[in-house]
């Protein structure tokens, strides 16, 4: 790819020379421009605070005349550093040739880009590139609003990130890929890895940070959402992080999608179904709209495409004033003329109203193709905390539905189950009571779960360790209730069904 630009955007560094990259990434490594060698320069208040792109703490943290300060200075905070002081740590006249530096002045040098040090699962030190000032997390929030520039890493994006099935496979698809960072974790465990955007700068950003972070190049292809995609292409894995915010209009090509209300996340989700291999997983984060009259949850399901199981969790949920101020504070519309931040307020209630929309729902959507008769589809809310990442948590969900739609209420009572390790169980009553009100199993671990159970479930899942089938607990159970074993074998199975479903139990075979 040559070097892109976009409306009044500065240039680009070079994405064809690779050698530069390699020798700038192993100068920003020897001097410890790492998301460790950050925060021991720093500290964590200095390291935070550039979270929320506050910078003064960390202006202050690099007074002195270190590599890793100067780093810190040119491509964090952005500010001009004299060439003498990058001459030694940088190949400098590399960078200046092939647009990672550019002069600024007689003798001082300037970044083109935000240059950020990500840490991989894996302990690896990545490096995430974004339009200069837009590296969320990074210095200065988002530092322009040109309709195409390219953000960092975000909360959204470690989310989708932390979700994502880790295991091999031989193709991924990172749909609006943006500054790269699903496709170079894709990357580590993909044999190929495609990357689409409608933004082709956000194409070239991709290609600097993966090869910034030493990764391969992935096949970058510009188109709006599948478009890009051959009819008969399909993928082990699709991720998208997609432009979700539901806008009145399409001001920011990074977060608003240009279609009305949430029909974007619908149609990406819609059409994932074809794109997807036979057990391929579908991952994406999604905005989508509580309209009066509707159930958030039929609405969703309608979503699903035929042939594939879902899992979609409702993260988090806002009424329509909430949603419309986050979005006009991300443009940074609350600095601008007060009649202005109010004309674009009403336009977005406008919005809302006359599509009857109440709030906005925010979540994951994991989809796998199955050639089950009857996918399964499973919508719920979980605004609690959970325990990132969760990648290896979904899988499993996915082979729990598989045992349960293969397993009927004899084959339940015939198996043998283990309760999941990290399970405790919880007692709640008034002080004193001879008995509990009633009893609760909490997980500690993925996404920590807390399930109301009835004495009999509780007793059941406390003995579960492999060993006795499960009709044999009951009937040891019934026996101690002085309960019919027959009605308690009858009743029980829909409490094991859940406990399995929700993951506190786990076939011990």
């Amino acid at each position: 790819m040559g070097d892109v630009s976009h409306t009044s955007l500065p240039p680009l560094p070079s994405s064809d020379r690779v050698d530069v990259a390699a020798r700038l990434r192993d100068a920003l490594l020897g001097a410890s421009f790492t998301a460790d060698g950050l925060l021991d320069l720093l500290g964590a208040p200095a390291y935070a605070a550039l979270a929320r792109s506050e910078t003064v703490p960390a202006l202050r943290a690099t007074r002195g005349d270190t590599p890793l300060e100067t780093l810190v200075r040119l491509f964090l905070l952005q500010q001009p550093v004299s060439h003498a002081r990058v001459r030694d740590g940088l190949p400098v006249e590399d960078c200046l040739e092939s647009g990672w530096l550019t002069r600024a002045g007689a003798d001082e040098v300037a970044a083109t880009v935000d240059i950020r040090p990500y840490g991989g699962p894996g302990g690896e030190d990545w490096f995430i590139v974004s339009d200069l000032g837009c590296a969320v997390g990074g210095a200065g929030g988002i530092g322009s609003r040109e309709e195409g520039v390219v953000l960092g890493v975000g909360g959204a994006s470690t989310t989708l990130a932390g979700i994502t099935v880790r295991t091999p496979v031989s193709s991924a698809l990172d749909l609006g890929t943006g500054s790269g960072i699903q496709a170079l974790h894709a990357a580590q465990h993909a044999t190929r890895v495609t990357a689409t955007d409608l933004n082709p700068r956000a194409l070239h950003i991709t290609a600097l940070t993966l090869a910034l972070s030493g990764a391969p190049a992935a096949d970058l292809r510009q188109g709006s959402l599948f478009e890009p995609i051959a009819d008969d292409e399909t993928y082990d894995l699709i991720v998208s992080n997609p432009p979700f915010v539901i806008s009145p209009g399409a001001r920011l090509t990074y977060r608003d999608g240009g279609m009305g209300g949430d029909d974007l996340c619908r149609t990406i989700v819609q059409q994932a179904g074809d794109r997807l291999s036979d057990g391929g997983y579908a991952q994406f984060l999604a905005n989508w709209q509580h309209v009066e009259g509707e159930e958030w949850q039929d609405r969703l399901r309608s979503w699903v495409p035929r042939g594939c199981d879902a899992w979609i969790v409702q993260r988090e949920v806002q009424d329509v004033t909430q949603y419309a101020e986050l979005w006009l504070r991300d443009a940074g519309d609350h600095r601008d003329d007060p009649a202005e931040y109010q004309a674009r307020y009403d336009a977005w209630l406008d919005e809302f109203e006359a599509r009857k929309v109440k709030a906005v729902g925010f979540g994951w959507i994991t989809l796998r193709r199955t050639a089950a008769a009857e996918p399964s589809i499973t919508v719920e809310e979980w605004p609690h905390s959970v325990e990132q990442p969760l990648g290896e948590t979904v899988r499993a969900h996915f082979d729990r539905v598989d045992y349960l739609r293969a397993s009927d209420d004899a084959a339940l009572l015939a198996g043998h189950f283990r309760l999941v390790d990290e399970v405790v169980q919880e007692q709640v009553g008034l002080p004193g009571a001879e008995d509990p009100e009633h009893v609760v199993l909490r997980q500690h671990r993925g996404m920590r779960r807390a399930t109301k159970v009835d004495t009999v479930g509780a007793g059941f899942a406390g003995v579960c360790d492999g060993t006795l089938s499960a009709g044999r607990i009951l009937d040891a159970i019934a026996q101690l209730v002085g309960e019919d074993p027959v009605l308690l074998r009858d009743r029980t199975p829909a409490q094991i069904r859940l406990l399995v479903e929700q993951g506190f139990l786990e076939p011990a075979e």
